[in-house]
């Protein structure tokens, strides 16, 4: 199948271990991207309200992928749903790619923020929740995809503590568990969320239909996390 042919093709699930096959190169933290990819294609498949025609549209849903280190996952998904050509993938990580290491929101139509660096997707989601509230958009909803790691970062713990009281109900957290985390928390990651007021569920984070009951569980008042566990990233 040629490029131009695989572009112009509608792509399912099955068809992302192959997107993703096409990014080649060095620093591709493919753990970290594959850790993430039935989370990703669950939220752009079934529950996020944005299309790429929808892009700009204030009323859209937005997500944040604070694990930005191992992005190939997300522009697979990406290219899949239609946000970027498949035919940038291939040049993923070159010079003169907008397919970066790290995503680029200037660059990649559909992504919302640039990340990559450890523990700042949580506080901008929090603020964009923030903003809609401001603004009066009720219906727009805020996602967030971590990584347990992540959470040893200290301004994951501000964003939890202020979230939960603050009653931001219009934002998510997906926290992808790989046990590559360096710090234990008592009672788990969930207690965490629990403790500042979240509403929370832990699921297998390969198991669609569990990572979508709990994408959509009602959570009135209360911001919602989900942790989504999957094999460890150092068995």
């Amino acid at each position: 199948m040629t490029i131009t042919e695989e572009t112009e093709r509608a792509h399912g699930y099955a068809d992302l271990p192959r997107l993703m096959g096409l990014m080649t190169g060095d620093e591709k933290h493919g753990p970290a991207a594959t850790s993430t990819l039935d989370v990703l294609w669950v939220l752009y498949d079934r529950v996020l309200r944005v299309r790429p025609e929808q892009r700009d549209d204030p009323h859209r849903d937005r997500f944040l992928l604070s694990k930005g280190h191992g992005p190939m996952a997300y522009y697979a998904v990406l290219a899949a749903k239609g946000f970027v050509p498949v035919d940038w993938l291939p040049d993923f990580g070159a010079y003169d790619s907008p397919l970066g290491h790290h995503p680029d929101r200037t660059l990649v139509p559909g992504v919302e923020i640039g990340s990559g660096s450890l523990g700042h997707g949580l506080p901008i989601a929090v603020g964009t929740a923030l903003g809609l509230r401001a603004q009066g958009l009720d219906g727009p909803r805020v996602w967030v995809l971590t990584g347990d790691a992540e959470l040893d970062e200290g301004s994951n713990h501000e964003a939890i503590a202020f979230a939960g009281p603050a009653g931001l109900e219009q934002l998510h957290t997906v926290v992808v568990d790989n046990a590559s985390a360096s710090h234990a928390r008592p009672g788990g990651i969930a207690a965490r969320f629990e403790a500042a007021g979240w509403s929370t569920a832990s699921v297998d984070g390969r198991d669609h239909e569990a990572l979508y009951a709990a994408f959509t569980a009602p959570h009135p008042g209360r911001p919602h996390v989900v942790v989504a566990r999957v094999e460890p990233k150092n068995p």
